[in-house]
């Protein structure tokens, strides 16, 4: 099920004309978004087992994500046009993904999204839709 049809569950929810990356604000609050989720990494305790995984510097990852995010949220698509398909589990296998990973990348996601996103209703909808994104990143066990 795409995202779009995730949201739609609930009528209410999203209208039909305006994406979920129009609804919370489009680029820039999505940048913002992206870029918090990399400062909340790097800096909360709670996540430093995921920071550990990731290169560094962050510079490209950071943009790298913002694409991402930008077209999953049904914005432009800049991130195919550059890197190709996203194929997200094939390029996470090279690294241990494990449940106590993604409750951290959920962790530092949720605080992301809930302090940029007006729209609670939407922002919880969007965090329940990356919730099962990030579920199918697990590729090993804790």
């Amino acid at each position: 099920m795409g995202l779009l049809q995730f949201l739609k569950r609930d009528k209410k929810m999203v209208s039909t004309s305006q994406s979920p990356y129009e609804a919370i604000g489009g680029e820039p609050v999505v940048k913002t978004i992206a870029n918090r989720f990399y400062d909340i990494m790097e800096t909360d305790p709670m996540a430093a087992e995921l920071l550990a995984i990731h290169p560094q510097p962050m510079t490209r990852i950071r943009h790298v994500f913002f694409l991402y995010l930008m077209m999953w949220l049904g914005g432009p698509n800049e991130f195919e046009k550059q890197h190709g398909h996203p194929r997200l589990r094939a390029r996470h296998l090279p690294f241990a993904v494990t449940p106590a990973l993604k409750a951290q990348w959920m962790y530092c996601m949720r605080k992301a999204m809930l302090e940029n996103v007006t729209d609670l209703t939407l922002a919880h909808r969007l965090l329940d839709a990356l919730d099962q994104l990030a579920e199918h990143m697990i590729n090993r066990q804790d």
